[in-house]
Parts: C-alpha cells; sequence; structure tokens
C-alpha cells in the first residue's frame, strides 16, 4: 500500500498482536491503534514503540465495542485506516457431549462474530481509504481439525470461508483481504517446550515474530494467505486428497504435525 499506513491491531496486548505491533511500528510513519482488554499492558507497549500509537481497553464481544473502535479511528485519526488485523482470539477445549453447544456459542462470539462486527463497522473506512487491507488470523485448525477442538474450528473454519468471500466482494473497491493460518506458536501461555525438545517436533513450532512477518507479507504485500510455519500448508492438502487416513490419524490421537493451537497458546492470543 503507498497510502501512509493507519492500523488497528486487536489482541494487541501479548503473543502475535503485541508481535504485529512491534513489526508494524516499524514501517515509515505508521500510526498504531492497539486493541485489547488489558489496559495496562497496552499503554506499557505504546510506549515502547518507535510509530504513533493509541491504544483503546475493551472486550470485542460487547455490544458496542465496534462503534467504539470506529468513533476511536475517526476522532484520532479522522477517518483513515489502511489496515485492520483481526487477530484477538481463544479457544476452551474438550469435546462436544461435555462442552455442548455453549462452549461453541462462546467460541464462535470472540473468533467469528468479533471479527465480523468489528469489520463491518470499520469498513466504510476501508473503502475511503483505499488501498487497503483486512488481515484475518485463523488458524491450520480451520483446515485440519482433531478431538477436543472442535468449536475452536468451527470458528475458525467460519472466519476462513468468510474471508474468502469478503476477498472476492470488496476487490473491486481496493480492500485486499488476506488470512494468515499459523500453528503451533511459542508464546509465554505455551511455551511448547516439550516440542521443542525434540528434533522430529520442533520444526513445527514458530514464534510470534515469524507470524507477525507473515500478517505484514499478507497486509502489505497484498498476499491471499501464508501458513506459519510454511509446511503447515501440506496439513490442508492432505485433508483434501487423503480424507480418510488424516481422519485415522487423528482419532489415533497422532495429529501433531497436521493440525494446530491447543487451548493454552489460544488463550494467549486473547483480546
Amino acid at each position: 500500500m503507498s497510502t501512509p499506513l493507519v492500523a488497528v491491531i486487536t489482541g494487541a496486548s501479548s503473543g502475535i498482536g503485541e508481535a504485529t505491533a512491534r513489526r508494524l511500528a516499524r514501517e515509515p510513519d505508521a500510526q498504531l491503534v492497539l486493541v485489547a482488554r488489558r489496559e495496562e499492558l497496552l499503554r506499557g507497549l505504546a510506549e515502547t514503540l518507535p510509530a504513533a500509537c493509541s491504544w483503546l481497553a475493551l472486550d470485542l464481544t460487547d455490544e458496542d465495542a465496534p462503534a467504539r473502535v470506529l468513533a476511536h479511528v475517526r476522532e484520532r485519526y479522522g477517518g483513515r485506516l489502511t489496515l485492520l488485523v483481526n487477530n484477538a482470539g481463544a479457544a476452551w477445549r474438550g469435546p462436544f457431549a461435555e462442552g455442548g453447544y455453549a462452549n461453541v456459542r462462546r467460541t464462535m462470539t470472540l473468533n467469528f462474530d468479533a471479527p465480523v462486527r468489528l469489520t463491518e463497522a470499520l469498513l466504510p473506512l476501508l473503502r475511503e481509504c483505499a488501498p487497503s487491507a483486512i488481515v484475518n488470523v485463523s488458524s491450520t485448525a480451520a483446515r485440519v481439525t482433531r478431538p477436543g477442538t472442535g468449536a475452536y474450528s468451527a470458528s475458525k473454519f467460519a472466519l476462513t470461508g468468510w474471508s474468502d468471500a469478503l476477498y472476492a466482494e470488496e476487490h473491486a473497491h481496493g480492500v485486499h483481504v488476506g488470512t494468515v493460518f499459523p500453528g503451533f506458536i511459542a508464546t509465554e501461555g505455551f511455551p511448547a517446550r516439550e516440542l521443542l525438545a525434540r528434533p522430529h517436533t520442533a520444526w513445527i513450532v514458530s514464534t510470534p515474530d515469524r507470524v507477525a512477518e507473515a500478517i505484514v507479507e499478507v497486509g502489505l504485500g497484498r498476499r491471499a494467505e501464508r501458513y506459519v510455519p510454511r509446511p503447515y500448508f501440506l496439513a490442508a492438502v492432505a485433508r483434501l486428497l487423503l480424507p480418510g487416513l488424516v481422519r485415522r490419524t487423528l482419532t489415533r490421537g497422532s495429529a501433531a504435525i497436521l493440525t494446530t493451537t491447543t487451548g493454552a497458546e489460544a488463550e494467549a492470543q486473547t483480546p
């Protein structure tokens, strides 16, 4: 994008969101809006960044959250917005027979409904400031799911499908829509020590900084999608070409190299 960067980043207080803020802050004349629940962390992060920053401490599932973000962008940046990073998300693990619809509902509310509602509120600004972009942070669990993560995968499947449709709809308006698919990401909430200690599993673990670079590639570079680590795209290919084998593998519990995001890791991405 050739226009000055004004970006809204959700889930910015830690993990992938924090790394994305630090990466985007290095862009020339960047102006960032950091959105998350924990004001103290947002303020501390903003004070360390080399870019002009503001922050909003709110819960994205609140009814008035999209309107508050919109009002903030209008007031502080004159309605200028060139990048929206929908990163905030969480997972509550457990089989459907135990968590039921209640678990599906709360997961969908944050991981799908919240980015859809926020995008709806900010889309007019993104159109006015085109070329602009939306990056939705999904998960490789949107391609291959496993026992105990059905609600999380459902929310990410939905986010991914909606992203593809939105890209087709907004392309003519100059708004690019792309998706990032993180796998296991080592964070404070998910240090991944056991995976990193074994040579045959260490390769499947990546870092928030690498996801942040993927977000920049997809958003500013206008790419369709990126997997992090890159070899995780093989999981999606296997699911399409060998669905029976993938199902049997997942059922046996040997799913580490095919899918992603434990509850602890996902919690590290919460707003």
